[in-house]
């Protein structure tokens, strides 16, 4: 079974209803946002979370923004309302590139639309909007099953796979990236094992990874973070696969924090080290990793598990939620437009403007 995170209820005047991760594994619960600052809300405390997710969350945000004017008809106050609403969306989470991506080409095809005819009403505006952020919900969906197809060869029967954080139908409006591709496996009936990294602090892959995993009936194995590179001196690891939040135009990835170590002690060992996620991902305005923005987030959820205080009151506390791993440590990045083996510049380019 593939969860669905995610999905719009109604027409214009809609809602968006999606699963309330912070409340997995325990209670499946789902949010219906009616209004834009509930879902910003949502995007900022993990509600939904994974930069695909993310980014087809903030485009239907935008319909929500546009609800408040239904009882006006000033094109130009909606226009104007519109760029207020991707403004504000873009505070909620600085590091995943989709979030962006998605904001600018929903603004992009209203202002299009408006430019080819100043004389629609507001309604109008308000579906080019909504049928926008259908078209980037629908184009992830089809985009992460075929992530999951072009990967699918790289997990080999009786291998062990390495995953960390959360890259499955949770992060996605589909079936994943780096899950879609163990998903792709699964289906093709080989026999595998996927050992999951619990990332800390906020255990996405203990909650998450792991509770998809089963719901697909997927032999999976929950382990320390700081287990990994035992197991792989061991010989049960034969890939480790990732999702991304931003990839920059050399291959550099960003991805949740614990992912750069992964790929180091990968390299140590002679393990390939993949990628999975969607060209939305890339960010091909930058140069290097060396340029994407590190979101830090707060001291609690390293002071304190759950209700109780495990560290000291009062102090210092370093909390990035993303690193970036150097394109020299990846071995592939899987996208839907096909694989970008020993990414760089040239690779990247060739695949994502071939």
């Amino acid at each position: 079974m593939i969860t669905q995170t995610l999905r719009w209820v109604g027409g214009v005047d809609g809602f968006l209803e999606l699963i309330d991760q912070r409340q997995l594994p325990t209670e499946l619960v789902r949010l219906q946002c009616r209004d834009i600052e509930q879902l910003f809300e949502a995007i900022q405390t993990l509600a939904v979370r994974g930069a695909p997710a993310i980014g087809v969350a903030a485009a239907y945000a935008l319909a929500l923004g546009m609800q408040k004017l239904a009882d006006s008809g000033d094109l130009e106050q909606a226009v104007r309302r519109l760029k207020e609403c991707c403004e504000y969306l873009a505070q909620s989470r600085p590091t995943g590139v989709n979030l962006f991506w998605a904001l600018d080409r929903v603004k992009r095809k209203a202002l299009d639309s408006v430019a080819a005819e100043p004389s629609a009403d507001l309604l109008t505006l308000q579906k080019v909007v909504l049928d926008e952020a259908h078209a980037i919900c629908q184009e992830d969906i089809d985009m992460c099953r075929q992530i999951g197809e072009n990967g699918q060869k790289f997990i080999k029967q009786d291998s062990g796979i390495l995953t960390h954080c959360n890259a499955g139908a949770l992060a996605t409006a589909g079936q994943g990236t780096a899950l879609s591709v163990i998903f792709e496996a699964h289906k093709r009936g080989r026999k595998f094992k996927v050992y999951v990294d619990e990332t800390r602090p906020l255990l996405q892959g203990a909650r998450l990874t792991t509770w998809e995993l089963k719901q697909a009936g997927i032999d999976c194995f929950l382990i320390c973070d700081n287990a990994a590179g035992w197991l792989m001196k061991q010989g049960r690891i034969s890939a480790v696969i990732t999702g991304a939040d931003r990839i920059a135009a050399n291959g550099d990835v960003a991805n949740k924090v614990g992912t750069y170590s992964l790929s180091i002690l990968a390299k140590q060992h002679g393990i390939p080290f993949y990628v999975a996620a969607p060209s939305s991902t890339f960010d091909l305005s930058i140069k290097s990793g060396a340029e994407i923005p590190i979101e830090q987030r707060a001291a609690q959820e390293v002071t304190r598990f759950a209700d109780t205080q495990i560290a000291p009151e009062g102090i210092d506390v370093y909390n990035p939620a993303f690193d970036v791993t150097e394109a020299a440590n990846v071995t592939a990045i899987i996208t839907e437009r096909g694989v970008i083996e020993n990414p760089s510049v040239e690779s990247v380019f060739k695949v994502l403007k071939g």
